[in-house]
């Protein structure tokens, strides 16, 4: 069993900003020179998630809409009554998609559809400088 571990950093927009993180799995991926387990990808942090679809800018915009419907930004959150800070719908948007992924490994490749691409969404209502980690398992 082999671990392999490394950390990217991204800069995002805030505000359901969308982040294709593919390419950059896939060069921490070879770089590890594991041909089989699990990928794990991770943000720390409370106000951003990982998950996986197809990067094309409707169904991106789709998303958004989605996520805006199911937890608006625009009502009062007990979070910012207590901190002031504006951000709780980020946390539970967070919340509720989660801030982990883990895809097989098989032969090399990452089990992903054709149409299937890792991405990063970041929920805060601020721009931030983001780290993601990648961590490899396998042999």
């Amino acid at each position: 069993m082999m671990i392999f571990s490394e950390t990217v950093s991204i800069s995002t927009k805030g505000f359901t900003d969308i982040i294709d993180l593919t390419d950059q799995v896939s060069a921490v991926l070879k770089r590890s020179k594991i041909d089989s387990g699990l990928v794990t990808v991770f943000c720390p942090g409370s106000t951003g998630a990982l998950t996986t679809i197809e990067y094309e800018s409707g169904v991106l915009e789709d998303l958004q809409k989605a996520i805006e419907k199911i937890v608006p930004s625009n009502i009062p959150y007990e979070h910012d009554r207590r901190w002031g800070d504006g951000n709780g719908f980020s946390h539970v948007r967070s919340a509720l998609m989660k801030p982990s992924l883990t895809i097989p490994l098989i032969q090399g490749r990452l089990s992903l559809g054709t149409w299937q691409q890792i991405v990063f969404i970041d929920f805060d209502n601020r721009k931030r400088e983001r780290n993601i980690i990648i961590h490899i398992m396998g042999e």
